[in-house]
């Protein structure tokens, strides 16, 4: 299944804090709020919510297509996805501006402050799929990027009629209810964490069984809760696997992603799809950094098969390595 995965590209600079960001909240002065952070430690990291899906899917044996626009210091992180098996050539270059920055922040209980410099991804409002594919392809990730782009995306691939995932992610905050109900009614998926659900039921007024109604595939993560899978009036609850060690929380939710396409890519059942997504996920919380998990399937089938069962279904993955 050709996959094109949309949305930023950037790099991230992830910092610890050692102790907790709401002990230094006072609830009764939070409209005077001046804080500063010193933290212990900080790395660069590549990232971008629509590079990590690719690289995760790319973990997998697949060859995902990534479109975004990216600065003039993209040399090496390109040749870092191409080596890992994304197709860059959807890529557009622009060497007037910096890749995008994400600047995170988290403490001794994983919250995190977060902070995104959009940089070269500003311009992905300029281009559609039809200047990077002379094809349609089978399905589109429309992950957190330029919010006019994430809107224009999303009608290009109504009007064309191509299958696709909306994932807005951090960009609910930035949407307004009329631009989240543009991306919701034409999806084949909606892919959100529970607190970003809740985002969009406020802006849209929409329910969650009115939700239910118009996309027939919706996922919504609960962190160490795991995830439910709304589906056909069916709700299917999947547990989240816990890590050896949890690292950093960055880019969990992306490599959940990636191993739910991945079922689908494969015509698994819903629920195997959303196991594969969290054990994904798993992997990205026992590193530092977006990209720096490391698997190959064989592993990844061992792992998951000490965890579930999945009655055969992976063997097909084992036979493509």
């Amino acid at each position: 299944m050709e996959t094109l995965v949309t949305g930023s590209i950037a790099y991230d600079y992830l910092m610890r804090f050692p102790g907790s960001f709401q002990r230094h909240f006072i609830p009764d002065e939070l409209h005077n709020l001046s804080l500063s952070f010193l933290v212990d430690d900080m790395t660069k990291h590549w990232g971008g919510v629509a590079a990590n899906i690719a690289f995760t899917l790319a973990k997998f044996g697949l060859r995902p297509k990534l479109m975004g626009t990216v600065g003039r210091d993209f040399g090496d992180y390109r040749r870092w996805l191409e080596t890992n098996g994304v197709d860059c050539r959807t890529v557009i270059q622009i060497d007037e501006v910096f890749t995008a920055s994400f600047f995170a922040n988290t403490d001794d209980e994983n919250n995190q402050l977060a902070f995104f410099y959009g940089g070269a991804m500003n311009f992905a409002r300029d281009y559609r799929i039809a200047d990077v594919l002379n094809r349609k392809p089978e399905l589109v990730i429309i992950s957190p990027n330029d919010p006019i782009a994430m809107v224009k995306l999303c009608d290009e691939c109504r009007r064309a009629g191509i299958r696709y995932i909306y994932d807005p992610g951090q960009q609910v905050a930035r949407l307004n209810g009329d631009e989240l109900r543009r991306g919701i009614e034409a999806a084949f998926m909606v892919v959100v964490n529970i607190y970003e659900a809740s985002v969009i039921f406020d802006k849209t007024g929409l329910s969650l069984a009115e939700l239910r109604d118009q996309v027939e595939i919706v996922a919504i993560t609960e962190s160490e809760k795991g995830s439910k899978i709304y589906h056909a009036g069916d709700v299917i609850a999947v547990e989240a696997y816990p890590p050896t060690e949890i690292a950093d929380p960055t880019g969990a939710g992306d490599a959940y992603r990636a191993g739910f396409i991945l079922g689908l890519s494969r015509g698994f059942p819903l629920q195997l799809c959303a196991r594969i997504g969290a054990l994904s996920a798993t992997y990205a919380l026992e590193v530092v950094g977006t990209q720096n998990h490391d698997f190959n399937v064989q592993e990844f089938v061992s792992r998951f098969r000490s965890l579930a069962d999945d009655e055969g279904r992976l063997n097909c993955l084992l036979a493509e390595t």
